[in-house]
């Protein structure tokens, strides 16, 4: 939690810098804080265990920075965060999360309008005031407007990969409390939706007692709502609710079933047990024993609910996935043997979409590579963004080939070590509005894959738009569609495109549409991935990573490709590295 707290901070420090026109403060604040937000280990226990200097060893931390934390780690507050804030005391928290707004333009809003906050900003849109102002207009004020109401809809949602590490953390102080055989999180954690609103834990456990006193008392806990023998209920200070309960061994698999969901399969599950003469609930499947599923005379007798698998089996069904449980054809499948072998979370052997300290990475290639190989990756790509992103320092043609003079070193490296890892050459190359490419051909062929985005004119047309993707997919040197969609979770919906058109032209054109893992992308959307499924398009599962601590995002990438039925032979980067490279040729 400390270092979610801490990363918030130093990025709005970065905002602040940006609305002073401070050169380079900005990116090096906000490269700091999307680290610390992908850390595993908490800064108060790298400061406790190594003071100041360990803080300043942490990737991209300079010493300013590192004793701005450790100000914040010793007392909980910042003084030149404060004296920021007293200059603009604006939340920015809610401003910078509606799209079209940034720091200049947030600042604008204060100086003319003294719009603090997300109500400010309503009424002053509701009102006409902002497109009054210099570099905004009639376009903009509605824009804004649409982003408020996207913003309030998803407000009470929180981001799956983001809240994973809070989430597992409770599991795991559960499952080594004493007295508990097995504690895990259902519930739609379980199935992996990309956001989630609270979560629902299961114990087994013959000491119920004890694990209602310490879940309710649990330091993560903000609020509680109730505390009972074998169920509680709290608000955690992150803003999820959390709900636990303590079940029998006998009725555990019917009641992680149950609480696992989704509402819509469990109905149809229970609508297969009726017409076989069962009753299924949390606690088990039953048999009548002569009465009848709505109530004759017969007792009651449990045939299933110690396992999920058994259960499923006595529906006479194979096993269903929890990603798959969304009642869109998964049981219909398992009646008729043709479900999907889905992908599994071990099978990536590479990561087609990394990024370094060459732009707007925090680590280097080599730190990045080694990174990778921990992970179990056989290869990385580097795809850096291109000059039209300025504001990420984006590689021209001259120092791209110099990036390519350091892969070559780090590769020479690597094959003298006999570790038999290989970083690619590659590139995120800006796609331009009329779908050209932001570097030349000649640059292009000389990539081992190249990565086209979109990254500006989210609101053209939806015909303008689709036409700009497709368009560099024409290109014959353009292997990949990074985040086909542009959507942020929480932030932005995807922009105005034909997704079943781009699919269908990804197709003809030979062309690998990305699942991006960053847990606030995860684009493309699980019903996309099955369209690509479906029409035979390949996709590749990436990382996105901008610091050695990304890559354990790619977890929620297969997620979502699981959650789209997608198998390892749809997913490229799931291959060796030369069968992948042999589709790209």
């Amino acid at each position: 939690m400390i270092n979610e707290i801490i990363a918030n901070i130093l990025r709005n420090i970065g905002i602040y810098l940006e609305m002073e026109n401070i050169p380079f403060k900005p990116r090096a604040y906000e490269k700091v804080a999307e680290f610390i937000k992908g850390m595993d280990e908490q800064l108060s226990s790298v400061y406790k265990n190594g003071g100041l200097k360990a803080l300043i060893d942490l990737p991209a931390i300079g010493v300013s920075i590192a004793k701005h934390i450790e100000e914040l780690l010793k007392t909980g507050h910042l003084k030149y965060y404060a004296q920021l804030k007293r200059k603009i005391p604006v939340n920015l928290n809610e401003l910078n999360n509606i799209e079209g707004l940034g720091p200049q333009s947030i600042k604008t809003l204060y100086k003319e309008l003294k719009i603090r906050n997300l109500v400010d900003l309503k009424k002053a849109a509701m009102a006409g005031k902002i497109r009054k102002l210099t570099g905004f207009g009639e376009r903009s004020e509605e824009n804004i407007l649409k982003s408020i109401e996207f913003f309030e809809k998803s407000a009470d949602r929180f981001i799956l990969g983001f809240a994973m590490p809070e989430i597992r953390k409770i599991e795991s102080q559960l499952n080594s409390l004493n007295g508990v055989k097995k504690a895990i999180i259902a519930g739609s954690v379980r199935r992996r939706k990309e956001t989630v609103r609270d979560i629902d834990i299961l114990v087994i456990s013959d000491k119920p007692a004890v694990v209602m006193d310490y879940f309710v008392s649990m330091p993560e806990v903000a609020r509680v709502y109730s505390h009972g023998g074998t169920k509680s209920a709290v608000k955690l200070k992150n803003g999820l609710d959390a709900d636990i309960r303590v079940v029998p061994l006998e009725s555990y698999g019917a009641a992680l079933n149950y609480f696992t969901g989704s509402k819509d399969h469990n109905v149809e599950l229970r609508k297969i047990a009726i017409k076989k003469g069962y009753k299924l609930n949390e606690y088990g499947l039953f048999s009548s024993g002569g009465g009848s599923a709505s109530g004759g005379k017969g007792k009651w007798k449990q045939i299933a609910g110690r396992t999920e698998e058994e259960l499923y089996k006595a529906l006479g069904l194979r096993y269903i996935e929890p990603e798959l449980r969304e009642m869109r054809g998964e049981i219909e499948a398992s009646k008729l043997g043709k479900l999907s072998e889905l992908i599994g979370y071990g099978d990536l052997k590479g990561d087609l979409h990394t990024h370094s300290n060459w732009t707007d990475g925090v680590n280097s290639i080599e730190e990045m590579a080694i990174a990778a190989i921990k992970s179990g990756l056989q290869y990385i790509v580097i795809m850096d963004h291109t000059k039209r992103l300025a504001m990420t320092n984006g590689l021209d043609e001259t120092r791209i080939k110099k990036q390519w003079q350091e892969i070559d070193k780090n590769n020479k490296g690597f094959r003298v070590k006999g570790l038999g890892f290989r970083v690619l050459k590659g590139t995120e190359c800006d796609i331009l509005k009329d779908g050209s490419m932001d570097l030349p051909d000649n640059i292009l062929a000389k990539c081992d894959i190249v990565g086209g985005s979109v990254h500006s004119l989210f609101n053209l047309s939806k015909k303008d738009q689709t036409e700009r993707i497709k368009k560099a997919m024409n290109n014959p040197h353009v292997d990949i569609i990074f985040h086909p969609t542009g959507r942020l979770i929480n932030k932005r919906d995807a922009y105005d495109i034909d997704m079943e058109e781009i699919i269908k032209h990804a197709k003809k054109t030979n062309t690998i549409l990305e699942i991006n893992s960053f847990p606030d992308r995860l684009d493309l959307k699980d019903e996309n991935v099955r369209k690509c499924v479906g029409a035979g398009v390949k996709m590749t599962v990436d990382s996105d990573g901008h610091s050695i601590e990304h890559f354990k995002y790619l977890e929620y990438g297969i997620a979502q490709a699981r959650r789209g039925w997608a198998e390892k032979k749809d997913i490229i980067n799931a291959w060796p590295l030369e069968k992948m490279l042999n589709l790209l040729k």
